[in-house]
């Protein structure tokens, strides 16, 4: 792990081709569901959308996130560590979960992010992860 942060960002290090992307759902702290069974329908599609992501090979990760009230922020200030409560940014919008997948190229995870979007019922963002040079 050290030396994967250890190359992070250095421009000495040759660029490799991104395949990783992260496709976050985003929304404004209200529900997007018009009512209780369209919430639960949006469960099992986005469930459905897992399954045929995993089936494929694409799926690296995904999670949904809790409230941005339960986050706690760790920042450095003049060599010193603080801690505090809350999100990072305070914003309308916060992400409320996301997925991490594997994608020949940007159109390949916008096509998986629409599929995502509509199974979830959000706004979904892609953006790729920074290359890691291989040895």
């Amino acid at each position: 792990m050290q030396q994967v942060r250890d190359r992070i960002g250095r421009p000495d290090q040759k660029e490799t081709a991104m395949t990783q992307y992260l496709l976050s759902v985003h929304n404004d702290g209200t529900s997007p569901y018009a009512t209780e069974e369209d919430m639960h329908a949006a469960f099992a599609d986005t469930g459905t959308f897992n399954e045929k992501l995993q089936a494929s090979g694409k799926w690296v990760f995904a999670g949904g996130l809790e409230f941005p009230d339960t986050a706690k922020v760790v920042r450095r200030r003049d060599g010193a560590l603080e801690r505090t409560d809350g999100p990072y940014l305070e914003s309308k919008e916060h992400i409320g979960g996301f997925w991490i997948i594997e994608a020949a190229d940007m159109d390949e995870a916008l096509a998986w992010a629409e599929e995502g979007a509509v199974a979830c019922r959000g706004d979904v963002e892609v953006r790729p992860f920074q290359g890691i040079p291989q040895d």
